[in-house]
């Protein structure tokens, strides 16, 4: 089967000029190219179907790696192909064939309907008016899924060799979180996976930035970190992981995905943020020993 997006690139690897410091920023879910073939499968609307989309993160983190950082991004969208999860994280009821044994179908994000091949967008509309083939799949999983794993690792293996560290912020958006007393929800979730892929300094720096801004933090609830984050984040190599949640209210409308007057403060804080981690002395996380901030120290 040829992949959908033969005539254009599905992912994107921006570098800067110079690579001043050992930072990989990934934003895999806010893609926003869809390809008609898809458009023809789904059952939902043009704005139904961007419901799973971390809208405009990808805007949000665009200055990385003009201020010296790596970065990857998707332009394929999460409902299409979801690379934060297992490469055959599937849903049996999605497709013609059996599956077999070989396939993960009994995680609770396949019954969430949220495996690598989504089932359903958010408020659990289904995508999709017939079911799919196995070769559907691989064409999405070997073509790009693959591939796209691929130019991350690149990416963290080159700053690895060229610092001797590296970190990967994994960048998303959430729904605005509502809980009975508004003051206890969160604007940012940071996950680390309860502290096992990133060094504690670091996540605690990150979260000082947020709430300096005035926005209220969380950690690892509910979001603790996806296959991303607890697949490449691994300290005692030298690779920490962090990801990083943004309430979607601060920046855009959530029903029409508009942008609003906020969209340039949360950008600005995150270019803060950004200038915050190249000032970090990262090479100090290699043996477990404390962060320090050289901008805050100066």
């Amino acid at each position: 089967m040829r992949s959908d997006y033969w005539d254009q690139p599905a992912f994107e690897t921006i570098r800067p000029r110079r690579l001043v410091a050992p930072l990989v920023f990934n934003s895999a879910h806010s893609g926003r190219v869809y390809p008609e073939r898809f458009l023809a499968m789904t059952r939902l609307d043009h704005l139904s179907i961007r419901q799973s989309e971390d809208a405009w993160v990808d805007e949000l983190f665009a200055r990385a790696p003009h201020l010296g950082a790596l970065m990857l991004r998707a332009h394929f969208p999460r409902a299409y192909l979801d690379v934060n999860r297992e490469p055959w994280e599937l849903d049996p009821t999605m497709f013609v064939e059996p599956l077999s044994d070989r396939f993960n179908t009994t995680s609770p994000r396949v019954a969430a309907g949220l495996g690598t091949l989504a089932r359903v967008v958010a408020e659990n509309k289904p995508i999709y008016r017939e079911r799919l083939t196995i070769e559907d799949a691989r064409m999405r999983i070997e073509g790009i899924y693959h591939p796209y794993h691929a130019a991350l690792q690149k990416l963290l293996s080159e700053a690895l060799a060229a610092f001797g560290v590296a970190l990967l912020i994994d960048c998303h958006s959430m729904p605005r979180i509502t809980r009975s007393n508004d003051r206890a929800a969160p604007d940012i979730v940071l996950g680390d996976r309860y502290g096992t892929t990133c060094a504690p300094g670091l996540v605690d720096l990150v979260e000082t930035v947020f709430t300096g801004a005035g926005l209220k933090v969380a950690r690892n609830r509910p979001y603790a970190g996806g296959f991303a984050t607890r697949t490449y984040g691994r300290p005692q190599h030298g690779v920490h992981a962090l990801q990083i949640e943004i309430s979607r209210h601060l920046y855009m409308n959530e029903v029409t995905l508009v942008k609003h007057e906020g969209f340039e403060a949360i950008r600005a804080l995150v270019e803060r943020l950004t200038f915050s981690l190249i000032g970090l002395d990262l090479v100090s996380l290699v043996g477990s020993q404390p962060v320090i901030d050289k901008a805050a120290a100066e």
